[in-house]
């Protein structure tokens, strides 16, 4: 029956397309398939009501409440909307239901194509350690490991006492980085397994692992395979993801830089071979551990489109999602292994809302402005969000992905920084400038890459301090000399008599000036502006600055004049916050409102939440006695676990959550005394 139904789904041709994700993969979907002339159905979240992808979309269907469990991930709901829109087919994307096999049969048994790869290809790669065992049977070289069944905890760390540390505690239903860590000793292996349990049980459903031996300097390569329904499997070379943060990653870049010709093309044939190995079809990547000798390792089959699939369609000129839609309308591979090449080279930089001064975590909030650089045939921007849209606490962080080509590594590379120093995000904390700064980095830029990159370096491309210069401080100055001006010339047009509209700062025997008063770090900066009669005189930190320019009629571009000097920056400014950007770097400014009092917030001397979640344990009681580095408790936000610390010896006077508890972002967790 199922063989029959198959056969039906395979001869239907693609109409409609429902496109069962949100955010930046749903409008890409989109774009593509309406291009083709494809119809398609958006589904959303309480969160997502008004988003891009709800937008783009020819219609749109709510499927429930925020949290990914009660919307995005309810198979039933999604399935209810295709049969209820028509919807010929069911494109995934990545992540939510992708990878999830009893969602791609649940399609084919209501007659509806799921566009990704059989059920069975899904359920042999869904598991890592079934995809091991398949995998040393088709003679792809593997990573010494446990793959086995048995998840008694001993049983686990007497294997990984056999391994030799370094090992890799990976959830077998993982990716994404979740259910992962890396243990050192034999005495960190149980909290670790524990926590790892946890975070893929919360994560996937399924908290199984397995164990594998870590190598010291590998490099994250992986190949992009395509297969048809006629037998046909190509591979569309490969793509390096070695930089990476937490297991996920941060820059890819396509091809691999170094990697010989003959190691590609031995790469793309054990991917192939993988591929086959499962019965594929469609598209999936096949990804390995490169290690410094030129060896290899498999490491997994993401069974479904990548994050960074845009790298690999700039080096090959192909549309993946339309190589898809062709696939699953049951069409052969547009073309063969030795009609396809790249050319040029090109970078994907990860846009997240989070901050890399503070161990990435991610943060939420109201984007207040996203300015964009220029986009044309070398620069690609992905995103599922505008000015006004917010990043929430139950979705992914990811504000965009920056995709750069060019005709080698280098002028690529040139192209990622001027392209993120115009890339502008204001009213949260970006990733932006720590990304700059990456790709600016003399090991970055020759090409000495490993998954430990960060490890080694994140120090010096983290905690970046931005000394505010004069200049900047004159462009705030004069960003609310030229508000004032034109609030009052709009006044003065409705009121013509008033003597009070004056916006010259005229005073009767005195030099007409007005005092900007500026909060930056904390820190009060006072600007004395003398009107002059073509600009100001700023007196900044016991220095006259001579000021001119204007703020263009999207007022963002604001041109100065400093004492001859002229520059550009770019503003943003909602009430009296105001961001200054400038190459990469970016300042945040206060205009104290003296017409308002301040309310100094103390510092909290307990322990509080770094961003909103939810309390998943507590690892302490009233009376205990504590040291400093104790987990005291651990939270769940964004699909991550995160443990708080004690930061001193003390002893607890009060549990304020329990297991369970959703968290604000900066809330008291406990109470306590010191010792």
């Amino acid at each position: 029956m199922v063989s029959e139904i198959m056969n039906n789904v395979k001869n239907k041709n693609i109409q409609k397309i429902l496109i069962a994700n949100r955010g930046e993969i749903a409008c890409r979907v989109i774009r593509t398939a309406q291009q083709m002339g494809i119809q398609c159905v958006a589904v959303y979240s309480d969160a997502d009501q008004n988003s891009q992808h709800v937008k783009l979309a020819d219609e749109a269907w709510y499927i429930g409440n925020s949290p990914a469990s009660e919307s995005y991930l309810r198979a039933d709901k999604i399935l209810q909307v295709a049969k209820q829109s028509n919807s010929d087919a069911v494109h995934p994307g990545y992540g939510f239901l992708s990878e999830n096999a009893g969602f791609a049969k649940a399609c084919s048994d209501n007659n509806i194509i799921f566009i990704g790869p059989p059920t069975g290809a899904i359920e042999a790669m869904g598991s890592k350690s079934e995809a091991k065992n398949i995998m040393t049977l088709a003679n792809v070289p593997l990573v010494e490991g446990y793959h086995g069944d048995s998840q008694e905890e001993t049983l686990l760390n007497q294997e990984a006492d056999k391994i030799g540390y370094p090992v890799l505690i990976k959830a077998t239903a993982g990716g994404g980085g979740k259910g992962m860590r890396v243990v050192e000793t034999s005495e960190e292996f149980l909290l670790s397994l524990q926590s790892c349990k946890r975070e893929a049980l919360s994560s996937f459903g399924d908290d199984k692992v397995l164990i594998e031996k870590y190598l010291t300097k590998p490099r994250h390569v992986e190949i992009q395979v395509f297969a048809d329904n006629f037998g046909n499997a190509v591979h569309l070379f490969e793509r390096d993801c070695s930089i990476q943060r937490r297991h996920q990653k941060v820059i890819e870049e396509a091809p691999a830089p170094g990697l010989s010709e003959d190691t590609r093309n031995a790469m793309g044939q054990v991917a192939i071979q993988a591929a086959k190995a499962i019965n594929y079809s469609g598209a999936g990547t096949v990804e390995f551990l490169y290690d410094e000798d030129g060896s290899f390792y498999f490491m997994e089959m993401n069974t479904r489109l990548q994050v960074e699939h845009p790298v690999t369609e700039k080096i090959t000129g192909l549309d993946l999602v339309e190589w898809q839609i062709i696939v699953a309308n049951n069409q052969p591979l547009p073309l063969k292994q030795d009609q396809l090449s790249f050319n040029g080279h090109a970078f994907e930089a990860r846009i997240y809302a989070e901050d890399p001064n503070n161990d990435f975590l991610p943060v939420t909030g109201k984007i207040d402005y996203l300015g964009l650089p220029k986009l044309n045939s070398n620069v690609r921007v992905d995103s599922g969000v505008v000015t006004g849209d917010s990043v929430s606490v139950f979705y992914d962080p990811m504000i965009a992905k920056l995709i750069v080509w060019d005709k080698d590594r280098n002028s690529a590379l040139a192209r990622l920084r001027g392209a993120l120093s115009e890339f502008h995000v204001a009213g949260l904390t970006t990733n932006i400038e720590f990304l700059h700064e990456l790709a600016s980095h003399d090991s970055f830029m020759n090409a000495d890459l490993d998954t430990h990159f960060l490890d080694k370096h994140g120090e010096e491309l983290c905690n970046l301090t931005n000394d505010v210069s004069d200049s900047i401080i004159a462009s705030v100055a004069l960003t609310v000399m030229l508000e004032q001006s034109s609030q009052s010339l709009e006044q003065a047009l409705d009121n013509h008599s008033s003597p009070w509209l004056d916006s010259t700062g005229w005073r009767l025997n005195e030099d007409n000036h007005h005092i900007i008063e500026i909060i930056h770090n904390e820190q009060l900066i006072t600007v004395i502006a003398h009107f002059r009669e073509q600009g100001f005189v700023f007196e900044i930190s016991g220095k006259d600055y001579l000021v001119k320019g204007d703020l263009s009629d999207n007022q963002h571009d604001l041109s100065l004049d400093i004492d001859g000097q002229k520059s550009r920056v770019i503003i943003s400014k909602k009430d009296n916050d105001i961001v200054v950007f400038k190459n990469s770097m970016s300042w945040s400014f206060q205009i104290k409102d003296n017409k308002k009092s301040v309310v100094e917030q103390e510092e909290s001397s307990n322990l509080t939440a770094p961003m909103p979640g939810t309390v998943i344990e507590v690892m302490i009681e009233v009376g205990q006695e504590i040291e400093k580095g104790q987990p005291i408790v651990i939270m769940e936000a964004m699909k991550m676990e995160h443990t708080i610390k004690a930061h001193k010896s003390l002893v607890i006077t009060d549990v304020l959550y329990a297991v369970g508890d959703l968290v604000e972002d900066g809330a008291e967790l406990v109470a306590f005394e010191e010792l």
